[in-house]
């Protein structure tokens, strides 16, 4: 019997990486493997098996040209991470042990470069919102939305699962559905 969830590996980031102009895949061993992760942690409640498919710490403290990157990253980012997932975990319910994640699908027509200088950034990302987590739950296709997803070096990393803009506490899903959704809409940072 295979492990329960599955975990692929995915390589990390170092500090001394630099961001490029290098536009993401949606379709690279890499990024499947990320978004397995995201499964495995929504589907276990286990956040810290997501972690993977989070935007870097190193990245982040090379993007945001703000006062203390590093702590907004983890006292901002990771805990709405965190809660999200969590919160994708409650929606998948009861049938998160047999859930099957079917597909990530990226609106690679929305993609846009963010420059330097916009949304507080010390350099410039490929961003693209509203992807769509694709999954069958209890003989159904169910989807929820994937709010921000940027790019460090060539490579997507989720930045915000539910929601850029919080609505409140806790944690958030983006636009649960009955089938695979709507991607989208573009915007954001």
């Amino acid at each position: 019997m295979s492990p329960w969830p599955l975990v692929l590996p995915v390589s990390g980031v170092t500090a001394s990486e630099h961001q490029t102009r290098a536009r993401p895949p949606a379709h690279s061993v890499v990024f499947q493997a990320e978004m397995t992760d995201l499964w495995a942690g929504v589907v276990s409640g286990r956040p810290d098996l997501a972690m993977p498919s989070f935007f870097p710490r190193a990245a982040y403290e090379q993007v945001k040209a703000i006062a203390d990157p590093a702590a907004d990253w983890r006292n901002r980012l990771v805990a709405e991470f965190t809660a999200d997932v969590i919160t994708a975990h409650h929606l998948v319910g009861r049938a998160a042990r047999s859930a099957t994640l079917v597909r990530v699908v990226v609106p690679e027509e929305q993609v846009g470069w963010i420059d330097q200088g916009v949304c507080d950034n010390g350099v410039g990302y490929w961003h693209v919102a509203g992807a769509r987590v694709v999954y069958r739950a209890g003989g159904q296709v169910r989807s929820f939305g994937i709010a921000s997803l940027i790019s460090w070096r060539g490579r997507w990393y989720v930045t915000h699962l539910g929601g850029e803009v919080r609505t409140g506490t806790g944690g958030m899903v983006d636009q649960p559905a009955l089938g695979p959704g709507v991607p989208g809409p573009p915007g954001g940072c």
